[in-house]
């Protein structure tokens, strides 16, 4: 499970610190525009990964794949629109920015490859293939609903209020229901396929369009 291989670690490093970073960036950027100042006050929207960087989390990520950053605090009573749908926009807006992210280090690829004999394309390829599965691992891991993850707030707001109620209901447990899914190897059964599927789906548009 646990992969100490240095060479692997320091070449993701770019694409962790970008993907976590952008991540959480988006959150509080669409919070802001919902009406929420909290998280302009708390200095969360910046591109400066600091801020965002929870070192453990971080640490996960690079060396066991699944890891996390900070959360942004957002005052759900402050967003427009409601809280539950304020919530599940904030919520959205992490997994989106990290969707896009890799479709756009796919366009990059997409122009590289051609060059990949020449050294600097070689070492382009080689920093820029990690943000493509990096950012799809951190969308698709904080698409599952289970509190305290995105997935759980975008289900709440796509439910009827009882059914988002019951999902809020999970948050005490939220924590120790993913760690049981990740101890079990739970989780890579169900992420690995749709990483793949979300990859191709990408690869395809800019391939093959």
């Amino acid at each position: 499970m646990f992969d100490l291989d240095i060479s692997r670690i320091l070449i993701s490093l770019p694409a962790i610190m970008i993907g976590l970073t952008f991540h959480e960036y988006a959150h509080g950027r669409m919070a802001d525009y919902l009406g929420d100042d909290t998280p302009y006050y708390q200095g969360r929207l910046t591109l400066n990964p600091l801020p965002h960087i929870d070192w453990l989390g971080f640490l996960m990520l690079m060396i066991v794949g699944f890891g996390w950053a900070k959360p942004v605090q957002v005052n759900p009573y402050k967003l427009r629109g409601g809280v539950k749908n304020g919530m599940m926009l904030v919520s959205l807006a992490g997994p989106a920015m990290n969707i896009f992210l890799a479709f756009l280090a796919l366009i990059a690829l997409r122009f590289i490859y051609p060059l990949q004999g020449s050294e600097w394309a070689q070492y382009a390829i080689m920093l820029i293939e990690p943000l493509v599965w990096i950012n799809l691992v951190l969308a698709v891991f904080n698409l599952i609903p289970v509190p305290p993850l995105d997935g759980s707030k975008i289900l709440a707001g796509l439910l009827p209020n009882r059914g988002a109620s019951l999902v809020y209901a999970l948050e005490q447990y939220g924590t120790l229901i993913l760690l049981l899914l990740l101890v079990t190897g739970v989780i890579s059964k169900i992420l690995i396929p749709l990483i793949n599927v979300l990859y191709l789906l990408l690869a395809n548009i800019v391939f093959y369009f």
